[in-house]
């Protein structure tokens, strides 16, 4: 009966044998809250089928508002969009959406930061310059407990700080995407790909790990004839950091939308993982 009010069943037939045609509605209501499509019911479509109608024209008021913060897509050139709760990264081409993967982002004690740039390079086989906090939090206890830790992970010391060295095994990956913020957030790969196949996938530092780099970086080199898939897949694979600069300003915008429109044209929402939506539409509607 929900899934006929919500417009994605014809008509209930009413009996006990779940039939393709109601399998096929619940795969599409899936898709627009971001599960798996395949055919199972479970707690997180109960729950969804279950938000009452008042908190989802909250959910769309509130994201309206953030719609009017977001750079207007360029007319021209290539754009990048990372949806945060959507756990997506689309890519633009002359106003025109062409590609997406899968991305992991920031869990909820680190919260990937919204915001915008311009990606300045590419950044093959790279080194991973270990953030102080992760230095304090994980990298001294386990050297403690293990005397040969840096050696164990392909780290070393680097300055007082420490740095993991290029290969298979580094937290970035084969490469990296960075456009300069303050932040210090950036785009990368990463060598735990599993966690690509979760509904829910906040498991981040911070930084957006992305599904499909290499694809990502043949598009983004792809008016750099001298960078061809051959030659990237040297790169990644070299051990010794290459920085390619990006010739045209690539704009990426860091966004949190938990209710948008796909290009199906259908009305998707997703989790509010940061929990961000009640104060913005206590902030509009109260008038402050």
């Amino acid at each position: 009966q929900r899934l006929q009010i919500f417009g994605f069943l014809p008509a209930p037939e009413g009996g006990k044998t779940y039939e393709p045609a109601l399998s096929s509605a619940v795969n599409r209501y899936k898709k627009t809250i971001g599960l798996k499509e395949d055919g199972l019911i479970t707690k997180e479509v109960a729950a969804a089928l279950n938000v009452p109608i008042r908190k989802r024209i909250e959910q769309i008021l509130v994201n309206l508002e953030r719609l009017r913060w977001v750079p207007k897509v360029p007319d021209q050139g290539d754009m990048i969009l990372v949806n945060i709760p959507e756990y997506m990264l689309h890519y633009f081409e002359d106003g025109n959406k062409v590609w997406d993967c899968n991305v992991v982002v920031g869990k909820t004690m680190n919260k990937t930061v919204i915001f915008s740039g311009n990606l300045k390079n590419v950044v093959f086989s790279p080194y991973w310059y270990v953030p102080t906090s992760i230095i304090n939090k994980e990298i001294k206890p386990g050297m403690r407990r293990n005397p040969n830790y840096l050696a164990s992970h392909n780290m070393e010391w680097n300055g007082g700080n420490v740095r993991q060295r290029p290969g298979p095994r580094n937290s970035l990956g084969l490469v990296k995407f960075i456009f300069p913020n303050s932040n210090n957030i950036y785009l990368h790969d990463t060598p735990s790909k599993n966690l690509f196949n979760e509904d829910n996938r906040a498991f981040s530092h911070g930084c957006v790990r992305v599904g499909k780099p290499r694809d990502l970086a043949i598009r983004i080199l792809r008016n750099q004839p001298e960078w061809t898939p051959a030659k990237i897949d040297a790169a990644m694979n070299a051990g010794v950091e290459k920085f390619v600069p990006v010739k045209t300003g690539l704009p990426v915008y860091i966004g949190y939308f938990t209710a948008f429109v796909d290009a199906e044209g259908e009305l998707n929402f997703r989790k509010d993982i940061y929990n961000r939506d009640e104060r913005l539409y206590t902030m509009l509607t109260s008038g402050k």
